[in-house]
């Protein structure tokens, strides 16, 4: 049986619902739609439009590695305020970051859609800004979309870069500091176990980001999202099954990984690709110091990536409670 939205609710949960509305469909279509457009106009009157932008894409080619192009006014469009008040998400933090210094970061978990992520660090949504003055947040995505024409101006209004090594580098080697460079360290692979009641990270192997930290200096600052993976369901794909066996190789031929996944609509709550309405809180670890080191050995790394996890496990055990995880249920690695 179907079970229907009310239609008599307040105004402002209509704007939170349109708010998520446009951000579903941008993250979803525009990957597509912009393309189509870009090579739609050459044969229209206006193919000198795509003409220019072809020009422009190419002088402004190295941009998404070299820090993105963050645009205030985008990031802090009202309707990123009703798209946080929607589930809602909030941002809480456990210690000061110093404006003076450069941060990278682990997000965890990926979640579907990673809505915790876009919402905390490429928006004003959370007022990013005023719960850690002086820093800049830079989100890092697969550096296909960037190839993308018109979309990509559009994520990197939003403080998305790649996530090519020359734009870590480049980010962490600024002198003056106050960079934060968030990365979702299970990738688009994690994504394919992003269900209510999951907790299982893909971190064991994942020590990437631990050696770039030691490479640069930079502390390492662990964040878990709680209530990321109850925002939508996820059709059942265990290990082993022909459905992850299908998602496991798109995954590796294409980067990105296409998880089945479903939620509500926007006049009844059985389906659709909306997200459910459910609490997401993002907390921000505290600082892990690490010493720069231009050649560490595997040795170094495992250690660092060691008690990253460490921390990572009391950051969640500290806080889960607050936010309804059952006192049994401990962080998987894999």
């Amino acid at each position: 049986m179907i079970s229907l939205a009310p239609l008599s609710v307040p105004l402002e949960r209509w704007l939170q619902t349109l708010a998520v509305v446009q951000w579903i469909t941008g993250f979803l279509a525009l990957g597509i739609i912009c393309p189509i457009i870009f090579i739609g106009l050459f044969f229209t009157r206006f193919w000198f439009i795509s003409i220019l932008y072809s020009a422009w894409w190419y002088l402004d080619r190295d941009t998404p590695r070299k820090g993105g192009r963050q645009i205030q006014i985008l990031k802090r469009w009202r309707v990123w305020k009703y798209l946080a008040d929607y589930f809602p998400v909030s941002l809480i933090k456990t210690a000061e970051l110093d404006p003076n210094q450069n941060y990278i970061a682990g997000f965890h978990p990926h979640g579907v859609l990673s809505v915790g992520a876009f919402t905390n660090f490429c928006t004003e949504g959370t007022s990013f800004s005023s719960i850690f003055p002086g820093i800049r947040s830079h989100l890092m995505m697969l550096t296909l979309w960037f190839r993308v024409p018109f979309f990509r101006e559009y994520i990197m209004g939003g403080g998305l870069v790649t996530s090519e090594k020359e734009c870590v580098s480049y980010l962490l080697s600024k002198k003056k500091g106050g960079n934060l460079l968030v990365v979702i360290v299970g990738g688009s692979q994690e994504a394919l176990d992003a269900r209510p009641g999951s907790y299982t990270l893909l971190l064991r192997k994942r020590k990437g980001f631990v050696r770039l930290a030691l490479l640069h200096g930079a502390p390492l600052l662990p964040i878990f999202s709680f209530g990321e993976n109850e925002v939508f369901n996820q059709i059942d794909n265990p290990q082993g099954s022909w459905l992850r066996w299908i998602q496991e190789r798109l995954q590796k031929v294409m980067g990105i990984s296409l998880p089945l996944f479903h939620g509500r609509g926007i006049f009844q709550y059985n389906f659709g690709l909306l997200p459910y309405r459910q609490q997401i809180t993002t907390v921000v670890g505290k600082p892990i110091k690490v010493e720069q080191n231009a050649n560490p050995s595997q040795e170094e790394v495992d250690s660092l990536h060691q008690r990253y996890m460490t921390e990572l496990c009391n950051l969640f055990e500290a806080h889960k409670t607050k936010y309804n995880v059952p006192p049994d249920q401990h962080l998987e690695f894999r």
